[in-house]
């Protein structure tokens, strides 16, 4: 749910990259932000959001041809320098769909991860979310230009903060997830359920780090309250309200938000694991070097997380998803499956530099990051962090290109979100012309 980290996602994802690549979101949710170091645009390149999603004939030369074998080849390899239990990239192009399996969803155990097992996808429930605004929006139920305070009573500088400022990030709210007395509830009574309201109550007790509109900082505390603005505006809970207007229309049986209490996962599923405690997840703080050590040799084991309470994230991360659904997901949502005409040309424009010193780099709209990795290449996508789970989806719809990657082990022993760290090797496979680096600096190959 990490807000640094690149949760949305991921390309340079946030986390300590979106957070960073996953970084600059915020662990669970968080990544949504940005794609990995090395996938950014060279400065100066050129890009604007496709007004439609319809795919442009791509460049002959822009798609790989992509052999099976050395797929999953290369996806294994570099799952195994990660120390990861369990992986799975699914890939749908022109060429046909592409599967790799990692290892075991549960440690100990010797089953293969497949793309219909359920796990917790953290962040990219905030293409839900915000997809569902979108839709009261285009029912005429809110107005993006509506101030959050006329939904949700006591939100500093609420009658200041619209809809659209928390859908970009934009609203200088305190991130929840940053909270250490969260990390240590949830480490300490990790069953409990949670209320948005307490979520809210929590972030409320610090200022806001600045004023609406002049500034990006990825926090969960948006996504917490467009939740509570959702169900205002359309009069049912929010499970509901995602299974009714975007879940079942699409088929998407395997997705749900659990019920607050709820810390199951559906079968098949998922177990999901990190080093230490909850807070290397949520506030993105790295592994001290003799953790990583005792990692990396084995003598430190990772923490089962698959039934923390996950009622802390909701509306921003509290999902439960399936490899399968998610990527008729993500390609629905680009392709205006999900949205009328207007309101799609509304969200994929809605993307805008997190960075002003950096116009043609990482960009964060309406619940979707945006960023162009290569000369013919560029992504809408997402990603998720959470204790337990890491996960990336993007579309890419000039080249028809539809992505999904899910770890059960949120970090490496070296700090790095694992399915961004997978990323560059997928997309070193697909696309011609690139060849981005795989391994940080330092790192052992």
């Amino acid at each position: 749910m990490r807000n640094a980290r690149a949760d949305h996602g991921t390309p340079n994802l946030p986390r300590r990259a979106g957070a960073g690549a996953a970084a600059s979101c915020a662990a669970f949710l968080v990544v949504s932000c940005g794609l990995p170091s090395g996938l950014a645009a060279p400065a100066g390149s050129p890009f604007s959001p496709a007004a439609t999603a319809r795919a442009s004939d791509p460049t002959p030369s822009a798609l790989k041809p992509i052999d099976p074998a050395g797929f999953r080849s290369a996806v294994a390899s570099a799952a195994k320098k990660l120390m990861v239990p369990g992986a799975v990239v699914l890939l749908r192009t022109p060429q046909g769909t592409f599967r790799a399996t990692v290892g075991t969803t549960e440690r100990g155990t010797a089953r293969p991860p497949s793309t219909d097992d359920h796990f917790r996808i953290a962040s990219n429930t905030k293409t839900l979310t915000s997809a569902l605004i979108l839709l009261l929006a285009q029912d005429g139920r809110l107005r993006l230009s509506d101030p959050v305070s006329a939904y949700v009573p006591g939100v500093p500088n609420g009658e200041h903060i619209t809809i659209a400022e928390l859908l970009r990030m934009r609203s200088g709210l305190y991130n929840y997830t940053d909270a250490p007395e969260l990390a240590a509830s949830l480490d300490a009574d990790p069953g409990r359920s949670r209320t948005p309201r307490e979520m809210l109550a929590l972030a409320f007790r610090h200022p806001p780090n600045f004023a609406p509109g002049t500034s990006y900082e990825y926090s969960n505390t948006n996504y917490a309250l467009l939740g509570l603005v959702a169900e205002k505006a359309g009069g049912h809970p929010l499970a509901r309200q995602f299974r009714d207007r975007l879940l079942a229309p699409l088929g998407l049986a395997g997705t749900s938000l659990p019920a607050a209490e709820d810390v199951s996962l559906p079968t098949p599923s998922a177990h999901g694991y990190m080093y230490g405690g909850t807070a290397y997840a949520l506030a993105d703080r790295p592994y001290p070097a003799g953790t990583q050590a005792a990692a990396r040799s084995g003598r430190l084991r990772p923490r089962d997380y698959t039934h923390q309470n996950p009622s802390y994230a909701t509306a921003a991360g509290g999902a439960v998803s399936t490899a399968d659904d998610l990527a008729t997901w993500i390609r629905a949502l680009v392709r205006g499956r999900v949205l009328d005409p207007a309101f799609q040309r509304q969200w994929l424009r809605s993307p805008q530099a997190e960075d002003p010193a950096a116009p043609d780099g990482q960009k964060y709209g309406y619940g979707i990051a945006h960023q162009r990795f290569g000369p013919h290449a560029a992504m809408y996508y997402h990603g998720g962090e959470l204790p337990g789970f890491n996960s990336f989806i993007g579309h890419d719809p000039d080249h028809d290109v539809t992505l999904v990657i899910w770890t059960n082990l949120t970090l490496s022993p070296d700090g790095r979100t694992t399915a961004n760290a997978l990323l560059p090797t997928v997309l070193n496979e697909v696309y011609a012309g690139l060849s981005l680096p795989t391994s940080p600096a330092g790192a052992e190959s």
